[in-house]
């Protein structure tokens, strides 16, 4: 993926979130009849290889799939009140924002299969979406321009260990701030407010995130908090797979990304999927089968994750993250919001506000 260049940040006026060139932002189901299974099948077929934690450089930005590393154990758990509270933002110089302009790039961890939050376009081959121009905003005010960045594809349950191992400097894949991933992360103020909810084909006769699902056979992500939730209170639904220790077990009920929950809903593996209603809500977008189902049975606010202990890397997520908001309706934050998310998740006038620490 060759990414378009863009002048350096500047302090006066108004900055213009990275677009690509040339794109049609309309859903793809929309503008080509690709459907979801179509797009990971597309996905599937392009090389994502292996990376060890000292590969820190790609081709061109391209995403490169992260496959799983020993990792250093998790540090104590720091006093945990409101996790999505987070350090005051700053521009102040430290060792990791250092070590990111000797590398010359920002290395982020994202999602690829999430419509409207990081998904490869399947009519022009580039990665896109809500996380995707939060992470391009961030690389333009570290080191210049939004094309300083590399991309690494990572699923959802090697989120924290790609951090820890240091294979990445950012993860911004709507990962949710809570005190258990404190231990072993550091995350920025929230950028979004999302909820768990129910995503079940139509005509399904489950009503929500309740007795309904007793019974029913339900995917998740591994190390997602929908797994979590269902973990500790799964109303009977039937959410682990049961293996027999042979080379033929599969799951088809615990997944690496949450978009293999969809393929399983739609060749009746599985009857319905609990994860975040912000991820559900661009899947339905695409597949006008599927839908959402009761009401969110969480609160969850998402945050850019980085390696624990990398504050100054944080405190200067959190000064981008203040001009992101910063503008009412006319913010970037509300800009990539109408672009990627209005149609799913209408209604949402402003980010999140920052909560910080002291």
């Amino acid at each position: 993926m060759t990414a378009d260049a863009t002048e350096p940040t500047g302090t006066d006026g108004p900055r213009e979130p990275y677009r690509p060139r040339a794109t049609d932002r309309r859903p793809t189901a929309r503008r080509t009849g690709v459907t979801v299974a179509a797009a990971v099948a597309l996905t599937a077929t392009l090389a994502l290889l292996p990376l060890s934690r000292d590969s820190r450089t790609g081709e061109g930005g391209e995403p490169r799939q992260v496959t799983a590393e020993a990792a250093p154990a998790a540090a104590e758990a720091p006093d945990c009140v409101e996790p999505e509270r987070s350090l005051r933002p700053d521009n102040a110089d430290g060792p990791a924002l250092e070590r990111i302009r000797a590398q010359g790039k920002l290395v982020v961890g994202i999602d690829q299969n999430s419509f409207s939050w990081g998904y490869r376009n399947p009519a022009t081959g580039t990665i896109e979406g809500f996380d995707i121009d939060l992470a391009r905003e961030i690389a333009k005010d570290i080191l210049g321009s939004p094309d300083d960045i590399i991309f690494r594809a990572i699923p959802t349950n090697l989120r924290e260990q790609s951090l820890e191992n240091g294979t990445v400097d950012l993860v911004v894949r709507t990962m949710t701030i809570n005190c258990k991933r404190l231990e072993k992360v550091s995350f920025s103020t929230a950028y979004f407010q999302a909820g768990q909810q129910v995503l079940v084909p139509k005509g399904s006769d489950i009503t929500g995130y309740d007795e309904s699902l007793s019974g029913k056979r339900v995917c998740s992500a591994s190390g997602s908090t929908a797994y979590d939730a269902l973990a500790e209170k799964s109303f009977g639904a039937i959410f682990k797979d049961e293996h027999d220790g042979t080379d033929r077990d599969e799951d088809k009920l615990t997944v690496s990304n949450q978009l293999d929950c969809l393929v399983r809903l739609q060749m009746g593996e599985v009857d319905a999927v609990v994860t975040d209603n912000a991820l559900a809500a661009g899947q339905a977008a695409q597949d006008p089968a599927v839908e959402l189902v009761g009401e969110p049975f969480t609160e969850e606010y998402y945050g850019v994750a980085a390696k624990l202990g990398s504050d100054d890397l944080v405190r200067r997520v959190n000064k981008v993250l203040e001009g992101y908001r910063a503008g009412g309706a006319g913010s970037l934050w509300m800009r990539s919001y109408n672009q990627w998310l209005k149609d799913g998740l209408p209604g949402i006038t402003a980010a999140p506000k920052a909560k910080y620490k002291d």
